[in-house]
């Protein structure tokens, strides 16, 4: 995306509230009147016109992710296999938790089916929009998303797939909460945000083909001006996957990390606003723009998942997580294996992150 002077002034912004903070703790420090630097930001951020990001960070909680990642690895959903009860369990859990964050459905569903790649099983992506603007709609867009199904239940054993991809699904659904949190305060977005559950990753990511297919047909019309959504207006798409857990960290040793692949796409100083973001905001997560330092390990892995067919085609795309552990696609990838104080850092970094690129 290009560097409008609209996103500029929006970085300027955000630099002038890092130094007003540093400005505000510095006088505190000289001895001057007692001043704290969240209140100092505050004021300085009502009178030129922000509002305080922030308060979205009191709708996602750590008790609250565990919660969520259990309900999605419970034996009700069946480890959420394309075209099973549990599936559908899951994916009515999702389509509910979507409308009551007040996300607009398309043609009036939040379900979209398909067939997957083998026409054996029918998937259904559920995908909901959160507009930028009411009063003058907005044409760009940039698409969330993140794979909900796994393995299911193979010889009668269950994969629960709480990492893989309970994580990101519930991630996913905490940035919908987020961002519809601020949009009720008033706060107006310039691109409209197109959340999506894939379904079918896990076959040959068919859910996410699918998806790329329709928006290249034309046949996916804005649910408030009605315009067809085509690729040339997405501006962005973001993908979450696997991004619960400290068991694989970086070479430093530290478990609080997270792995941002794609910053390639993206003019570079995107990335120097998520690495501001990371301070600004108290995520201080250690970064990693590959994939564990492995040239050919990063490019693999940016194509296993569901922004494939957008990068492919063109499209800016970013991939988060926190990489491959030794639970991958085993029985024992359960909740209690997540760190959930770290994944709460991880998402809201994401979200202020996201936050600016709007």
């Amino acid at each position: 995306m290009p560097a409008t002077p609209y996103n500029v002034k929006k970085l300027s912004a955000v630099l002038f509230l890092t130094m007003a903070t540093g400005l505000a703790a510095s006088v505190a420090t000289a001895g001057a009147p007692s001043v704290t630097t969240y209140g100092a930001t505050d004021s300085i951020a009502a009178r030129i016109g922000f509002y305080d990001e922030r308060s979205a960070q009191n709708v996602v909680w750590e008790n609250r992710l565990q919660r969520m990642v259990e309900f999605y690895s419970d034996s009700l959903c069946g480890g959420r296999a394309t075209g099973t009860r549990g599936s559908t369990e899951a994916a009515f859990s999702i389509a509910r938790h979507f409308r009551k964050a007040g996300l607009l459905p398309f043609d009036g569903s939040y379900s979209m089916s398909f067939y997957t790649h083998d026409s054996l099983r029918v998937g259904h992506n559920i995908i909901g929009m959160l507009p930028g603007s009411r009063k003058h709609p907005v044409d760009s867009y940039i698409i969330v998303g993140a794979h909900y199904d796994h393995l299911g239940i193979l010889n009668g054993r269950l994969y629960p797939g709480a990492d893989n991809n309970a994580s990101g699904l519930v991630s996913l659904l905490s940035l919908s909460d987020m961002f519809s949190s601020m949009k009720t305060l008033g706060k107006v977005y310039d691109s409209s945000i197109i959340f999506v559950a894939f379904d079918g990753k896990e076959l040959s990511m068919s859910g996410a083909e699918r998806l790329w297919k329709i928006l290249e047909e034309g046949m996916l019309e804005d649910p408030v001006t009605g315009s067809a959504i085509t690729p040339d207006k997405i501006g962005m798409m973001v993908n979450i996957d696997q991004i619960g857990s400290s068991l694989s960290p970086l070479g430093s040793g530290r478990e609080d990390f997270i792995i941002m692949l794609g910053g390639h796409t993206l003019p570079d100083y995107y990335m120097d606003w998520f690495s501001l973001c990371n301070r600004l905001y108290g995520a201080n997560l250690e970064i990693s723009d590959s994939y564990y330092g492995s040239e050919t390990f990063t490019r693999l892995f940016y194509r296993l998942s569901d922004q494939r067919p957008f990068v492919d085609n063109g499209i800016p795309s970013v991939l988060f997580t926190s990489g491959i552990t030794m639970n991958n696609n085993k029985t024992y990838d359960i909740p209690e294996s997540l760190n959930y104080p770290v994944m709460r850092r991880r998402i809201i970094l994401i979200y202020h992150w996201l936050d600016k690129m709007l």
